[in-house]
């Protein structure tokens, strides 16, 4: 059975260049988590990173069930603020 890893089928969107570039990425589906706070003390943050891995994994493995697999992708995170000027590494918690 063929394993789908999409980190090879999409290289080009997860593999830094020598250079700056810009790529056109195309509309991909997510299991996705909207929280707040800082994610490296967060528990609500945790927790819900438990229960994604939980669910990609079910699916993996419903999946290979039907001779279907593929690779868990690692995470990908997107943290911003509402008013960007407040970003700040030093105080996560506004994230």
């Amino acid at each position: 059975m063929a394993k789908i890893d999409m980190k090879k089928e999409m290289k080009h969107l997860y593999t830094a260049g020598k250079e700056p570039a810009i790529v056109t990425v195309p509309e991909i589906t997510f299991i996705a988590y909207d929280g707040q706070g800082d994610p490296n003390t967060s528990k609500e943050f945790q927790d819900s990173m438990g229960v994604i891995f939980g669910l990609a994994y079910t699916i993996k493995f419903m999946c290979k069930g039907m001779e279907k697999d593929f690779v868990v992708m690692p995470l990908e995170g997107l943290w911003w603020t509402d008013d960007m000027s407040d970003f700040s590494v030093a105080n996560k918690e506004i994230w």
